[in-house]
């Protein structure tokens, strides 16, 4: 880690791994599960025939690829609890509003991904004509994907943030302060 920057190709992967999830997601949403409801003739049953379920896929594409870059980044951090500890100051500070903050929005987006991706897998298959007046084809309501694509790009963001400070608290050296053996006060001793 030169200057304190950190490490390029951990920044590169991070934001690459972190903008494929964020595809995925995007991708998820546009291609949801749409529900048409159908009446059998024979047995007077309704049911539901859904479009593709492809959409689920690309949730769980994007929960591993959003998974696989905060642990790339927690790896080469150490989580922040295990390895050199960091010099105090303002980078540290940083380093750990950024480290929460970054978790915060990961568990949110990975939250997002993960249960537009059950909802999605999620499909009403047949009911009988007693609930046929109540009857709807379950669906991924919109927006669910894409409130995991909004915190996928703002995890990345602070995941950038926190190494760049990681990387700074670690590397810039410890100021030590003059050690006085007396006391420049003046005071006399009591004896």
């Amino acid at each position: 880690m030169a200057e304190g920057r950190g490490s390029t190709l951990v920044h590169l992967l991070v934001v690459v791994l972190s903008l494929v999830a964020f595809g995925f997601a995007i991708a998820a949403e546009r291609r949801r599960s749409v529900g048409t409801m159908y009446k059998a003739e024979g047995t007077n049953e309704t049911y539901c025939s859904y479009s593709s379920d492809v959409a689920t896929g690309y949730g769980v594409g994007a929960f591993l690829f959003l998974l696989s870059g905060e642990s790339l980044l927690m790896g080469v951090t150490r989580c922040m609890c295990f390895g050199r500890p960091l010099t105090p100051g303002g980078n540290r500070a940083w380093s750990i509003i950024y480290f929460l903050s970054s978790w915060v929005t990961f568990l949110v987006a990975e939250a997002c991904l993960l249960a537009g991706a059950t909802k999605n897998a999620y499909h009403t298959k047949y009911r009988g004509m007693i609930y046929a007046q109540n009857f709807s084809c379950e669906a991924l309501r919109k927006g669910v994907f894409i409130a995991g694509a909004v915190f996928i790009v703002a995890t990345m963001i602070l995941n950038v943030y926190y190494y760049i400070y990681f990387a700074k608290a670690t590397t810039t050296p410890v100021s030590h302060k003059a050690n006085r053996v007396s006391s420049s006060v003046g005071m006399a001793g009591y004896v």
